[in-house]
């Protein structure tokens, strides 16, 4: 009674309600384009569910190991960009001459299309791996660097007074005050940029990789109509590595950062 009573007043009722809903209208639209409307191409455009589900489940071993050379090299591309955002925020902080000379760099790099610049970097790296992590790198970069130098600068200007007062030395400042208070938005800024890096991999792979989901998804569309149901498996495949890295991130959040408020269970100040 009391894991139903959870169930029912958690957020997992009103989850499965809204998945069930949109599947069940999914699959009545779907049915309506195809035998009431007649529109050409229906299920290239909306496929059965149940269709894309059994295409999922038969050839899942298939999806499986594209879908993890895909992550691994987002993955991979993810890390290095947060370690070096990350470093490029402790710079910016420590030195107002660092920050005028990178940040406005930093956002310009930022104007130039994924879309325009994974072909460019494709093209001049030959490597279908390293594409793929210089441009999940690059994704992950700059929204790290922006939201870990707001949290190393919001920490409280008292603490930071009475920090200074005990003669605390610049390392000390850092690990024990502004770390701390930087993670917040050093979380945010990598479950902004997780998925942002995996849908970057996606990108390359389309450019002609040789492994990778974004191989099988690129296949399936030239192959047209007949190969509908695995083109849409390997989109939901997409999605749900985008999914899985968001929660990993937050996975790791709650252990390394436990005190923030919607981690408690009353939520409100530490």
């Amino acid at each position: 009674m009391k894991g139903g009573s959870i169930f029912v007043r958690g957020r997992l009722l009103p989850l499965f309600v809204w998945i069930f809903g949109l599947l069940l209208v999914w699959e009545g639209t779907s049915w309506m384009l195809l035998h009431v409307v007649e529109t050409p191409l229906a299920q290239s455009k909306l496929p059965y569910v149940h269709e894309v589900l059994s295409t999922l489940w038969k050839y899942s071993g298939t999806l499986l190991k594209e879908g993890a050379a895909t992550f691994g090299n987002a993955g991979v591309g993810f890390l290095i960009g947060a370690v070096a955002g990350a470093a490029l925020a402790v710079l910016m902080s420590l030195s107002k001459t660092i920050e005028q000379l990178t940040f406005p760099y930093a956002i310009a790099s930022q104007m130039i299309p994924i879309l325009g610049l994974a072909p460019i970097i494709y093209g001049i790296v030959r490597d279908e791996q390293t594409s793929r992590i210089i441009i999940s790198g690059y994704i992950t970069f700059f929204p790290v660097a922006l939201n870990m130098l707001r949290g190393l600068r919001s920490v409280d200007p008292s603490a930071l007074e009475l920090m200074h007062s005990y003669a605390a030395k610049p390392w000390a400042v850092y690990w024990k005050l502004k770390f701390p208070a930087a993670l917040p938005g050093l979380f945010g800024g990598l479950k902004i940029a997780a998925p942002l890096a995996v849908t970057g991999a996606i990108l390359v792979e389309l450019m002609g990789a040789q492994h990778g989901i974004g191989v099988i998804m690129l296949r399936n569309l030239y192959y047209g109509s007949s190969h509908t149901y695995m083109f849409w498996s390997t989109v939901i495949v997409g999605a749900l590595l985008g999914i899985v890295s968001y929660w990993l991130i937050s996975l790791i959040e709650r252990l390394v950062a436990p005190w923030q408020p919607e981690f408690r269970p009353k939520g409100g100040d530490r």
